[in-house]
């Protein structure tokens, strides 16, 4: 039986979240965001996160082993605004075990 792993979100009015983030469903961080309505509705997610359209970036704010980038998301943060050195495409970020203590920043909506 998986764990739940605890994440920590910033949103974009800058209020910090602490939420519990299920391991065994096969879901991403934009998912996250959604479930737990931390962004309004219709601004995150709105390519239904195939990594077409960036709503869902975000700022990894600690060090953490996260996967490479996509050449998919590589892409879209090429095209995206408000990019930095440590944006991510929330849609690709999938939760597993090894995301408890990630915590992340939403960024600006473009």
């Amino acid at each position: 039986m998986a764990n739940d792993v605890t994440i920590t979100i910033t949103d974009r009015e800058g209020i910090s979240h602490e939420v519990q983030a299920p391991t065994d469903m096969n879901m991403n961080i934009m998912e996250l965001v959604r479930a737990y309505e931390l962004a309004p509705e219709g601004t995150i997610g709105i390519c239904g996160g195939m990594a077409m359209c960036a709503s869902c970036q975000c700022y990894v704010l600690n060090d953490f082993p996260l996967p490479e980038k996509s050449d998919d998301e590589q892409a879209m943060l090429w095209e995206a605004f408000n990019v930095k050195e440590n944006s991510r495409l929330g849609c690709q970020i999938h939760i597993t075990e090894d995301l408890d203590g990630l915590e992340i920043e939403l960024a600006p909506e473009a």
